[in-house]
C-alpha cells in the first residue's frame, strides 16, 4: 500500500497534554479569570449560567457523586434535555473520575435499557420530561443504584440534581485522572443498527477543540454559538461545549425539537455568530416562508455535518444570508469534523480538505490505496480516534485498524485534495444527521399482524435528502393503510426511524437461497 498518496496536510502542533489530565478541569480553568462572563443560556427560559457558577456548580455535583459513592470509572448514564444543567453533569462527572455516559433523548425505553445494562451504569442523571421512559426499567437494572433528576425541584422518590448542589460543597477535588485513560462514552449505531459504547479518552475533547473549533472555525471569546446538533451527539457536543468553552465564548442550548420557528426565533434574539446545523435543517429554514432577512441575523459562519450536504442547499443559504455553510463530515469515532470546507475556501458539492492534524486515505475494495478520482473507503488518522467499542471487540478490530480508523464512507478525492462524498459502505441511512438501520424499521414493520415481508432502502426526497422508504408485501387477505404502517413504526421506534413513503408489492426481489435483493429496489427507484 503506497501511503504516498494518504492526504498528510500541513498539521498545527497539537495540544501538549500532560499525562496527569482532567479534561473538565482544564475547561473550567481556561475560563477562571472570566467569571461573570455568561457560558450558557437555556434559549428557552432564558436562564444563564456564568463561568463562575459552571465552575462552582461542577465541582459540587463531582463531590455529591462521591459523597454517594460513585467510585472513580463507574459509569453514569445521562439522558438530559439541552440546559445549562447538562453540562454541569457531564463536566461534574469528569471532575469525580466519574465516566458519563450521553444517551440520545429520541430514544425508546428498549434503548435505554440495552445501553443501561450494556454500560453496567451504576446512575442515570435523567431530564424530568423523560423520566417516563426509564420508570419500567427502574428495578430491572441490576446495576442501576441511583436516578438524579434534572429540572425539577423536588421529584420524590429520586433524587434531583438542583437537591444535590444545594447540599454539597463546591470544593476542588480533582480526580488523579490522565490523558489515555477513559473520559465519556457516545453510544453509535454503527453498520448494524446495533449500539456500540464508543469509548473517548480526557485528551480528546481539547484536541478536537483546537484542531477543528479554532483551527478551521477561528472561535473566539467575542462568539455566540447555537449547535441545532444536540450535546449527546459527537457533533453538537463539540459545537456546544467543548469548542466555546476552550475559548470562553457564549452558547445557546435549546432543550426543545429545533424546529424552524425555534431556530430563527433563537438566531433573532440571541444573535449567534456562530450556527451549527444539518442538511434536512437547512433546508427546512430556507423553505420557511417566514425566514428572516439577512439583516435580522449576525452570522459570521455556519456548518452542517451528518450527512453531505446538497449543493443547492449551500448555494441559496448563501444567497440569503451571506454566510457559507462550512460542509464537513465527523463521526462519532472520531469525536468530531476530520474533513471540511474551509472559510473562504468553500467548494459546494464537497465535503472539503482534510482538517489540520488529521491525515485522510481513500482505499479500495482490493485493499490498495486509491488515486485520484478513483473511489473507495475513507480512513482517517488523528488524535481523537475513540479507544474502542465497549463489550464488541470484533467491532472495534474492524474499525479501528492499526492507526487508521475506517468510514464506511465511500469518497473521492480530486487532485486539488477535495473530497466527494459517494455513499455508504453498507446498506445503513442517515436520516437528519442520524444513522437509522433498515433492519431495525423492517423488524417493527414485519411486527404489524398484516405484513407479510418488507424491505427498506434509503431514497432522495426533493431536496436530495435520505429517508427511509419501505416496500411492504401484505398477508393474503389481510390490509393496512400507509398511514397506518407508518404509525405503528412511530408508537415502537425513534420517531426519525418512519419511513416517509410506502410502497405496497406483491413479492419483493430475492437470490436463490432466499435473500431480499434491496439493490435491485434501489436500481428500480433511480430508474423512476
Amino acid at each position: 500500500m503506497q501511503l504516498s498518496r494518504a492526504d498528510h496536510s500541513a498539521s498545527p502542533p497539537l495540544v501538549d497534554i500532560p499525562r496527569d489530565y482532567n479534561a473538565a478541569h482544564d475547561l473550567l480553568e481556561r475560563n477562571a479569570q472570566r467569571p461573570d462572563k455568561v457560558a450558557f443560556i437555556n434559549g428557552l427560559s432564558g436562564e444563564q449560567l456564568t463561568y463562575g457558577e459552571l465552575a462552582r456548580q461542577s465541582h459540587g455535583f463531582a463531590n455529591a457523586l462521591r459523597n454517594q459513592g460513585f467510585a472513580p470509572e463507574s459509569r453514569v448514564l445521562l439522558a438530559m434535555l439541552d440546559t445549562p444543567e447538562w453540562p454541569v453533569a457531564f463536566l461534574g462527572c469528569i471532575l469525580a473520575g466519574v465516566v458519563p455516559v450521553a444517551a440520545n433523548t429520541l430514544l425508546t425505553t428498549q434503548d435505554f435499557e440495552f445501553m443501561l445494562r450494556d454500560s453496567r451504569a451504576q446512575g442515570l442523571i435523567v431530564s424530568e420530561a423523560l423520566l417516563p421512559a426509564f420508570e419500567p426499567l427502574l428495578g430491572r437494572v441490576d446495576t442501576l443504584k441511583a436516578v438524579i433528576v434534572s429540572g425539577a425541584e423536588t421529584s420524590t422518590p429520586h433524587m434531583t440534581l438542583a437537591q444535590l448542589l444545594r447540599a454539597s460543597p463546591a470544593t476542588k477535588s480533582i480526580a488523579n485522572t490522565c490523558a489515555d485513560e477513559a473520559c465519556f462514552w457516545l453510544y453509535s449505531s454503527g453498520s448494524t443498527g446495533t449500539p456500540k459504547g464508543t469509548v473517548h479518552l480526557h485528551s480528546h475533547l481539547i484536541q478536537t477543540a483546537e484542531l477543528y473549533g479554532r483551527g478551521v472555525l477561528g472561535i473566539q471569546e467575542s462568539d455566540v454559538v447555537y449547535s441545532a446538533a444536540k450535546l449527546f451527539f459527537a457533533y453538537g457536543l463539540g459545537n456546544a461545549l467543548t469548542f466555546p468553552m476552550s475559548v470562553g465564548a457564549t452558547t445557546v442550548l435549546l432543550p426543545a425539537r429545533p424546529t424552524p420557528a425555534e431556530v430563527f426565533g433563537l438566531l433573532k434574539k440571541y444573535q449567534p455568530t456562530i450556527f451549527y446545523g444539518v442538511p434536512t435543517l437547512y433546508a427546512a429554514l430556507l423553505a420557511d416562508p417566514a425566514r428572516p432577512a439577512k439583516s435580522e441575523l449576525r452570522l459570521r459562519i455556519c456548518t452542517s455535518a451528518g450527512e453531505a450536504l446538497p449543493a443547492e442547499i449551500g448555494k441559496k443559504w448563501t444567497a440569503q444570508y451571506g454566510c457559507d455553510i462550512l460542509d464537513g463530515i465527523g463521526s462519532t469515532e472520531m469525536l468530531h469534523i476530520f474533513l471540511s470546507n474551509r472559510p473562504g475556501e468553500v467548494r459546494y458539492g464537497t465535503t472539503g480538505q482534510a482538517v489540520p492534524g488529521y491525515s485522510l486515505r481513500i482505499v479500495a475494495d482490493d485493499g490498495h490505496e486509491c488515486g485520484v478520482g478513483e473511489i473507495g473507503e475513507l480512513q482517517i488518522s488523528g488524535p481523537s480516534a475513540a479507544l474502542m467499542y465497549w463489550n464488541n471487540r470484533a467491532k472495534t478490530k474492524a474499525t479501528f485498524a492499526g492507526e487508521w480508523t475506517r468510514s464506511g464512507d465511500k469518497y473521492t478525492r480530486d487532485a486539488d485534495g477535495f473530497y466527494t462524498y459517494g455513499g455508504r459502505s453498507d446498506d445503513m441511512l442517515k436520516v437528519g444527521g442520524i444513522y437509522v438501520s433498515p433492519f431495525e424499521v423492517e423488524a417493527c414493520l414485519m411486527g404489524h399482524a398484516s405484513v407479510l415481508e418488507v424491505a427498506v432502502i434509503g431514497v432522495m426526497d426533493a431536496d436530495q435528502l435520505v429517508k427511509p422508504k419501505a416496500y411492504v408485501v401484505m398477508k393474503s387477505g389481510q390490509s393496512a393503510t400507509a398511514g397506518e404502517l407508518q404509525a405503528h413504526v412511530k408508537q415502537l421506534l425513534a420517531p426519525y426511524k418512519y419511513p416517509r413513503w410506502i410502497e405496497f408489492v406483491s413479492e419483493l426481489p430475492k437470490t436463490a437461497t432466499g435473500k431480499i435483493q434491496r439493490f435491485k429496489l434501489r436500481q428500480t427507484q433511480q430508474a423512476r
